[in-house]
């Protein structure tokens, strides 16, 4: 009895000590020795690196003072010999195991980081695709690619040494030679190399400027045509932003055979919504680069495009909208463009019923559109300005002067009010728009 007496009042001594002890340790503050923060944020440094002049600091925070354009050691403020930090291990080593000892303070351990790219290394892989391509070694340059893309996505900061490095260049570059030597036999390092390039977008001058040859265009419109769902969108944002950058190369993609039929594809049978968004961007620039460049024009209507276009804008979002109705402001711009909007039923309630309801921009291609439409007409009976009386255009444009719009935009608004007044003694004006909702800037 007495003997397991004691032994209760022992164990609930010991207890009592155990819970002090550890109390003690709650209260304690636990400090992180000078050496393991980093200069710059003064935390915890989780990838220490050294500069040239000996002074350790945090990946992060040093790279984001080099990049902020500065040249000296933000402690020395001596000249850095070389931009490239070099990874301290030992540091790194000492900081982990430092947490993992005071773990139960809830220090978690630092993992240890990868070692990102350095410009010497990334010289190297090129300087490697660069032997590779020139023999034409297509398996080579494939593991090149998928390295270079696979070191990239690790980190924004690998991606930034690759595109800096001239990455861009040397695979426009690569994309020529297999293009000039054969698309059917290189399909997939040129598939490769095509998404890379999309990657690594927006693209320098000199990756441009291999990219816009006569080869590697006639290869973009093949892949438009005949790759599959990836190489098609790529393809197509490889083109959006060759023709965005020189007005010049519309014509000669004008010219390569296919390549209208392949981009009015991409809009009647979607991929994807980026990809018909870019389609509609490439289509807009040809046909709005020069008012002489008439047979693309008639081509793409003899597509069906102005029907296509039409049924689009029904029920489109804002980006689309505005792609697509600054397109057909551009096929309105000929004879025959007007002619199929004209014979469609769409065409008025949806020109209508897009002013003022999408954006600014949307209202201007809108107003255009309409513009180019009734001052063209040559039906007797001014059928066209007579549904647009019908479905509230009169209304509209009233309302869109009072708004406030582009000077360009207020005086076609002003000739359609001029050219619609003179209809609308014939005819009681439907409203066939609820204005109540509409969101004014006053």
């Amino acid at each position: 009895m007495i003997s397991s007496w004691r032994r209760r009042r022992a164990g609930r001594r010991a207890a009592k000590l155990q819970q002090h002890a550890e109390d003690d340790i709650g209260s304690m503050e636990l400090t992180t020795p000078n050496h393991f923060r980093c200069p710059i944020s003064l935390d915890l440094m989780k990838d220490p690196v050294t500069l040239s002049t000996g002074i350790t600091y945090d990946r992060e925070s040093i790279e984001m003072w080099i990049e902020a354009g500065n040249r000296t050691c933000p402690i020395t403020n001596q000249v850095l010999r070389s931009l490239e930090p070099i990874p301290n291990h030992t540091i790194r080593k000492m900081i982990q195991d430092w947490c993992v000892e005071n773990r139960s303070f809830g220090i978690e351990r630092i993992p240890t980081p990868r070692i990102p790219l350095s410009s010497v290394e990334v010289t190297d892989m090129l300087s490697k695709f660069k032997m590779a391509y020139r023999r034409e070694d297509e398996a080579g340059c494939r593991e090149l690619v998928a390295k270079m893309k696979s070191k990239g996505k690790e980190s924004e900061r690998n991606k930034r040494c690759i595109v800096i490095n001239g990455a861009a260049g040397v695979l426009s570059a690569a994309f020529e030679a297999f293009s000039s030597a054969s698309f059917d036999k290189y399909v997939a390092v040129l598939e490769d190399i095509l998404a890379a390039l999309t990657w690594m977008s927006p693209l320098d001058g000199e990756a441009k400027s291999y990219l816009s040859s006569a080869a590697s265009l006639n290869c973009l419109v093949w892949l438009l045509k005949s790759g599959d769902l990836s190489a098609r969108g790529n393809a197509v944002s490889t083109l959006k932003e060759l023709l965005s950058s020189d007005k010049r190369k519309v014509y000669a993609l004008s010219e390569i055979e296919g390549a209208k039929e392949a981009l009015v594809k991409l809009v009647k049978e979607p991929i994807c919504p980026t990809a018909t968004k870019t389609s509609l961007v490439v289509i807009f620039h040809m046909v709005s680069s020069s008012p002489s460049n008439e047979d693309t024009k008639v081509r793409f209507v003899e597509m069906g495009l102005v029907e296509l276009l039409l049924e689009l804008l029904v029920d489109s979002e804002k980006s689309v909208c505005e792609k697509a109705l600054g397109v057909l402001d551009g096929i309105c711009g000929c004879e025959e463009g007007r002619e199929k909007a004209y014979g469609h039923a769409l065409t008025m309630p949806v020109l209508v019923k897009k002013l003022l309801r999408v954006s600014d921009l949307a209202t201007e291609f809108s107003v255009s559109i309409l513009w180019k439409l009734s001052k063209n007409e040559k039906r007797e009976d001014g059928s066209v300005l007579v549904e647009a009386l019908q479905v509230g255009a009169f209304q509209k444009l009233l309302l869109l002067l009072q708004v406030g719009c582009s000077d360009r935009t207020k005086e076609k608004a002003t000739e359609l009010l001029k050219l619609l007044n003179i209809h609308r003694e014939r005819l009681e004006c439907i409203d066939s728009m609820d204005f109540k909702d509409l969101k004014r800037p006053f």
